[in-house]
Formats: structure tokens, C-alpha cells, sequence
């Protein structure tokens, strides 16, 4: 993999100190704002509920898109809608992934607010399930029942929330070993395939590698991780969701032209191809796979799936494993047939069993959190 200053030799010898003044410059390019939503969350509100919400608000979703809506009632009860202007069409057609992600959202919120002494009962689709052959609409997602618990009795995984991150930086050459990984699963509490096979994970790693060319060689698809991409601090802070593209080293070449939306769309560019260089070395370095698979593919499974996909994060997190997801491969649209076909194949998964989340694993240096919406910005 290239490193940081051999892309930026690539790029044109740019130095930041010539471009921006160096290490003052460096120092302000943190997101604060953005940031804020994992500065003591939980803390910002009396009400339970909301107090929860701003928990809920730090759960993974793809993309980063926070497609969570939650619509207050009465003084013990919410719904859960998905914003349907935050899904992504091109490489989530039925909402799949979407839906995954909010029911991370609602495994987080159950977390916080039994911590915070409250118990809460969640009715998934209330007013019915949309079709998986379709996508998800103005109908709830989950509707939550809050009532006062035994007090503060908190889940095991719930201090890792702080520490959960998709990280995406390269591991180092740490093995992750056969019993950590049974020992995420155990501490989830919920079903997880896995491999730290070196043969297996080769064979994933290629697997892996060849669909996000299928993705990001497929125009509607790469646009659409181009046109979420927010560069810089100031684009990060106005829309902290989509794919934050910060820090000095980032925002040096941005402001010399050279990493801009039409750059990163370009598959002609040196920024399409240093992209390429930069994601080949993360998929490169992964010591093993983690997956999630349900029984069948409906949206019940789908949501429970979210669910269980937040507490393996938090397993991981707990016992020092830094993860990933990989997603392309998984995913419904008709370039990506195959890919999603061979998976399965390769981990023996059958229909109408689904792999619904797939990720490398393993060791790797602190990263920062990803931006987030406010909680008071997505509640209605």
C-alpha cells in the first residue's frame, strides 16, 4: 500500500507546510462540531427517551447516512421511521443495508435507556413489513414502549460504545487468533461466522477486492459514494454524514485541485487510482472475516440482523479488535450477481439463508469517530 506521503510525492510534491503553513494548519482540521454528538451523549436531555436517542445517534449504518427518524409520542412511547431521502438506490435497491443500520440504531437505544434504568419493549413493524422485493417506506420501522426499569442494570458491551468505530486505516500484522474470535460471538450473544484461515481469508480478500472494481468501475454506483463524500472540515461540519474525506493531509490536496468530486469520479484520475492503491491496502491487510447470516431474508430478519451486527461491533471493540465492513459484495444490483453469488458459495451459505454483514478484522492504530448528526436534529 502507498503511503500518505508517497501519494502525496504522486500528486505533485505538494508539502503542507508550503500549501497551508504546516503544523498550525494541521491542528484545525478536526470536525469539532461534527464531532460533538460522542461528547458525553446521554447527558443532553431529561426525557428518557431522547436521552436514549442521543446514544442511539452513534450506532453504524452505511455510508454513514443516519437514515433515522424517530417521531416522539406521548410521554413513554416512539416510532422509528427511515428518512427514505437518506437510502442509497444505486447499491442498496431494496433498502437491505438501510434497514440493517436502523435496527443498530434500535439495538443501541434499547441499550442506553436500560443503563439510564429503563426497560423497553420494541414491536418491529408495527403497521407491517414492506416486501423484500421492494423498498422501505413511510410506514414505522419499530415502535418503542418505555417503562421504569429494576434501575440501571447496564449490558455488559454498552461501555464500548465510546470506542466503536468502522475503522479504516490498515491493520498490522497481528494475528487475530480462533479464540478471540469465538469470544466475540460469545460476548455478543448472537450468531457469527468467521475465519482467520490464511487460504479462506485470501480467497475473501480477492473476493473482496473484485467487487468494489465492479462498484466503483460502475458509474451510477461510484457516483453515489462521490456524491456523499464530504471534503474538508467545513463540508464535514455542514453535513456530518456520507463519507468524511478530513484531516490536513486530505484538505491539502483539495485546495490544490487535486482531490475534488470530478477527480474522484474520474476512473482516469491519479486520485481514482491512488484510491484504488489505498483500498486494495486495507482489504490487503485484513487477518481474518467476520459475517452475520439469518435463516431467511425478510425484513424482520433484516432488522433483528442490525441488531445483532451492533453488538458484535461492541464485542469486538471490547476486546481490543478493530473492524470493518465490506460490503459490496453483498449487495443487489445486477453487476454484482456474481460477487454475491460466490460469496455465498465460498462460505456455504445456502438459500434462503443470507449473509447480511461481512467484515475484515483485526488490529490496527486508534482512528477517530465519524461524524454525526445532533440527536435533536433527528427526532420529529
Amino acid at each position: 500500500m502507498v503511503s500518505r506521503r508517497e501519494l502525496l510525492a504522486g500528486l505533485g510534491g505538494i508539502t503542507l507546510v508550503g500549501v497551508a503553513g504546516g503544523t498550525l494548519f494541521a491542528t484545525t482540521r478536526t470536525p469539532h462540531a461534527a464531532l460533538a454528538p460522542w461528547q458525553a451523549p446521554g447527558t443532553l436531555a431529561t426525557d428518557p427517551r431522547v436521552k436514549a436517542i442521543e446514544w442511539a445517534v452513534l450506532a453504524p449504518n452505511p455510508h454513514n447516512r443516519q437514515p433515522w427518524l424517530v417521531e416522539l409520542i406521548g410521554e413513554d412511547k416512539a416510532l422509528l421511521r427511515c428518512d427514505l431521502e437518506r437510502r442509497l438506490p444505486a447499491t442498496d435497491p431494496f433498502d437491505r443495508q438501510i434497514l440493517i443500520g436502523l435496527g443498530a440504531f434500535s439495538e443501541l437505544l434499547i441499550m442506553a435507556a436500560q443503563a439510564d434504568g429503563w426497560n423497553v419493549t420494541v414491536t418491529p413493524f408495527p403497521d407491517g413489513a414492506p416486501s423484500e422485493a421492494g423498498r422501505l417506506d413511510g410506514r414505522p420501522i419499530a415502535h418503542f414502549k418505555f417503562s421504569p426499569g429494576t434501575g440501571g442494570t447496564q449490558d455488559t458491551l454498552f461501555s464500548a460504545v465510546p470506542l466503536r468505530r468502522s475503522h479504516k486505516e490498515p491493520f498490522d500484522d497481528r494475528g487475530v487468533t480462533p479464540a478471540t474470535v469465538t469470544q466475540i460471538g460469545t460476548l455478543a450473544g448472537a450468531p457469527l461466522g468467521s475465519t482467520v484461515e490464511d487460504g479462506k481469508v485470501r480467497q475473501l480478500k480477492d473476493l473482496c477486492m473484485e467487487s468494489w472494481l465492479i462498484e466503483s468501475s460502475t458509474p451510477r454506483t461510484h457516483q453515489e459514494s462521490v456524491d456523499l463524500m464530504r471534503i474538508g472540515k467545513s463540508e464535514i461540519n455542514a453535513n456530518p454524514d456520507g463519507i468524511d474525506l478530513g484531516g490536513a493531509f486530505l484538505e491539502t490536496l483539495a485546495m490544490a485541485g487535486l482531490l475534488t468530486r470530478q477527480t474522484l469520479a474520474d476512473p482516469n484520475s491519479q486520485a481514482f487510482a491512488s484510491g484504488k492503491d489505498i483500498y486494495e491496502g486495507l482489504i490487503g491487510s485484513a487477518q481474518g472475516f467476520i459475517w452475520s447470516v439469518t435463516p431467511t431474508n425478510t425484513r424482520a430478519e433484516q432488522f433483528r440482523a442490525g441488531r445483532e451486527w451492533l453488538r458484535i461491533n461492541l464485542a469486538a471493540t471490547s476486546l481490543g479488535v478493530a473492524v470493518q465492513p465490506l460490503s459490496q459484495a453483498l449487495q443487489e444490483y445486477g453487476e454484482m450477481t456474481e460477487p454475491l453469488r460466490k460469496v455465498h458459495a465460498l462460505l456455504g451459505v445456502e438459500e434462503p439463508a443470507r449473509i447480511q454483514m461481512l467484515a475484515r478484522i483485526g488490529y490496527g492504530p486508534q482512528v477517530p469517530p465519524s461524524p454525526r448528526w445532533p440527536a435533536k436534529t433527528r427526532i420529529i
